[in-house]
């Protein structure tokens, strides 16, 4: 009986190493391609993202990419608020999954779900780690300047990022790229790279790295009043905030008491005339809005009124020629 016991185990472990059951976590849009591609190639026996939140206007609940994509594949979700619940944990357990995968699922893992997989979990990080562990690694790389960054599959532990990697792929950051088009792109690799890995790393044909001490960095969350916009800066770290804050949560100034979101922009040249006026202040640059700063001035190439739809500076200065001359600040400044 033990030996019967024994074969069943070991064609289990086989029919596992071809076909793992995955159970996959993951919220928001740049989890949806890996999730994809883990559908097309292996059994995905349940996906586990963050409960429906309320959106817009009318603040409805809605239902996280993840889950909207699970839900047309007919695979079960899960939506916990609390992983760490023993029901929530349990929860999982009852899907006797091979493996795990997480992408941007928003939720640290503790050490009782990193051990319901027997082959463990695996995650994709949007950044080439230890550089930006942390939530908001793309915003972090176009604040710092980057000209480069990437995706790193690394098996899980119970640190914030700081388990052991199995793959990097490094990719160049495009000039005027926002956060919302690098993570598009860091998205489509980050699903590459893991399906790319998962057999070496199934068949233990793949030796984790554990990460360097040299070159750790942390990010932070980005609040709403953080994409406020200090003139005081210069164009250049000006126009970094404003990339690594489209679409959200937006940078922004004051024009008066009306609110201005900033969607794209771009510093100025250092030979290129600028008004000799205190930061802050709009003049025109050929058809457009531009801003001087604390080092160099800014063009305003996209803008967005307060419940208005999003406008092209020069259609801006069309309509609100009364800007120029004026100063933008911030909310905090008088």
């Amino acid at each position: 009986m033990a030996l019967r016991a024994l074969a069943l185990l070991r064609a289990y472990d086989k029919i596992a190493l071809v076909k793992p059951r995955i159970v996959f976590m993951g919220t928001p849009k740049f989890a949806l391609p890996t999730l994809e591609k883990l559908c097309d190639a292996y059994p995905v026996v349940g996906v586990v993202t963050q409960p429906d939140r309320p959106a817009g206007r009318g603040r409805r609940y809605v239902a996280p990419p993840v889950k909207q994509l699970a839900e047309a594949e007919g695979i079960p979700v899960f939506q916990p608020e609390r992983l760490r619940a023993i029901e929530a944990i349990e929860h999982v357990r009852a899907w006797m999954p091979d493996l795990i995968v997480v992408a941007a699922f928003g939720q640290i893992l503790p050490a009782a779900v990193l051990e319901l997989a027997h082959r463990g979990a695996l995650n994709i990080h949007s950044s080439l780690l230890p550089r930006w562990r942390g939530a908001t690694p793309v915003q972090a790389a176009l604040l710092a300047g980057d000209t480069v960054t990437g995706v790193t599959v690394m098996q899980m532990d119970e640190g914030l990022d700081t388990g052991p990697i199995l793959a990097q792929r490094e990719i160049e950051i495009l000039e005027n790229e926002t956060a919302g088009e690098l993570e598009e792109r860091l998205a489509q690799l980050g699903a590459e790279l893991l399906l790319d890995t998962l057999p070496a790393y199934l068949h233990g044909e793949i030796q984790p790295r554990p990460q360097p001490q040299e070159g750790v960095t942390l990010t932070r969350r980005l609040r709403k009043e953080s994409g406020a916009l200090d003139w005081q800066q210069s164009a250049l770290a000006l126009e970094r905030q404003i990339r690594a804050f489209s679409p959200e949560p937006g940078a922004f100034t004051l024009w008066g008491e009306e609110r201005l979101k900033i969607l794209k922009a771009q510093a100025l040249p250092k030979t290129a005339p600028v008004a000799q006026s205190a930061p802050g202040t709009v003049f025109r640059w050929e058809s457009m809005p531009a801003v001087v700063t604390g080092n160099g001035a800014l063009v305003l190439l996209q803008l967005q009124m307060a419940g208005k739809r999003p406008m092209s500076g020069d259609a801006f200065l069309r309509g609100k020629n009364a800007v120029l001359g004026s100063r933008l600040t911030a909310p905090t400044a008088g």
